[in-house]
């Protein structure tokens, strides 16, 4: 069936046309598009900055900095990139210091292009004051960091927007997440008792939460010290809410505990970090015995993610050194010879 696909679509050259999967835009291009959709002025240069679950391209004028970031067709549907900017533009108007998006001519809050694999969109912010902390975060900052991310928990108590994307739950963290892990260790029976193992322990220990808040709320998804600007008079912005969707609370506080363990960030920083968070929202008893679990989850479910991107990109790197090496920190996380908190 593929090949007579293929025979059909041959050109009259004699060369076939394939289907494109992650396609690069033209970055002049993007630049003169979204200078009049923006209207924007003085437009200097657009370069495509980074590629990842989305394309980053930096947008300069005379006057001031962008990022503009492109949702790739297969990662972001439209009404999950409406949910996460109309949750951006509301904690914007509550005060929270987050990176929000910039409005179009007409008012919208992204632009979509079309691409040969199908359509993809795109949301200009402004560039972030400050700048990412060069090495671990220090104790202030890693404090601020927890605040404002508890800010963002309790701006989202009073958020409505009919558009919606999938919700932080177990089946999306970490049953789906398992699912796409299994297959890259076929070869080791063992590690794949192991991974089943741990999903039914982590289910039946986290597996009857309420989807109630306080506890439930829109979590940021990605907290970490690299999706934030620290400015030297004392200031945060938060960036990067691609991953952002309802779950709990504790969630998030787990996501940056579970980043900062495997990059090594000290102790005190992951502890003034909780203590930042719980000074302006305490956390219950059993949110804080439940971290250690949480905390393998979010590896579980950030390595799923890096398993999709990088396999548009590069497959490469997925050799067995590197499963190997995720699964050892995973296994790490069950040990009791480190402090989380």
């Amino acid at each position: 069936m593929a090949l007579q696909t293929l025979t059909q679509t041959k050109a009259i050259d004699g060369a076939f046309s394939l289907p494109v999967v992650c396609s690069t835009l033209c970055a002049e291009a993007l630049g003169r598009h979204i200078q009049v959709c923006y209207g924007l002025d003085s437009l200097l240069s657009c370069k495509l900055w980074i590629k990842g679950l989305s394309d980053v391209y930096l947008v300069e004028t005379r006057e001031a900095k962008y990022v503009l970031r492109v949702s790739h067709a297969q990662w972001r549907c439209s009404n999950e990139i409406q949910f996460e900017l109309a949750f951006l533009d509301h904690l914007r108007s509550q005060g929270v210091t987050v990176a929000a998006p910039r409005h179009t001519v007409d008012g919208s809050l992204f632009v979509a292009f079309s691409a040969p694999e199908g359509q993809r969109h795109g949301a200009l912010f402004p560039f972030a004051p400050g700048e990412i902390p060069l090495c671990d975060l220090n104790l202030l900052q890693a404090g601020l960091l927890g605040q404002t991310l508890a800010q963002v928990h309790q701006g989202s108590q009073n958020f409505w927007e009919p558009c919606h994307r999938p919700a932080l739950t177990l089946e999306t963290l970490l049953h789906d997440s398992v699912d796409q892990l299994l297959p890259f260790f076929a070869n080791q029976p063992g590690e794949q008792t192991y991974l089943g193992e741990l999903r039914s322990r982590l289910q039946e220990s986290l597996g009857d939460w309420n989807q109630t808040g306080p506890h439930w709320v829109v979590c940021w998804g990605d907290p970490h010290s690299g999706n934030a600007h620290f400015t030297e008079t004392g200031g945060i912005t938060l960036f990067d809410f691609d991953q952002c969707g309802y779950g709990w609370r504790v969630f998030d506080i787990a996501k940056f505990l579970q980043t900062s363990l495997r990059t090594g960030m000290s102790y005190s920083v992951r502890q003034a970090f909780l203590q930042g968070y719980e000074s302006i929202t305490p956390l219950e008893k059993w949110e804080l015995s439940s971290l250690s679990d949480w905390v393998q989850v979010a590896h579980l479910w950030s390595w799923a993610l890096r398993l999709n991107a990088k396999q548009l990109h590069s497959h490469s790197q997925f050799d067995q050194r590197y499963f190997n090496q995720r699964l050892h920190q995973l296994k790490s996380f069950t040990q009791h010879n480190w402090q989380l908190i």
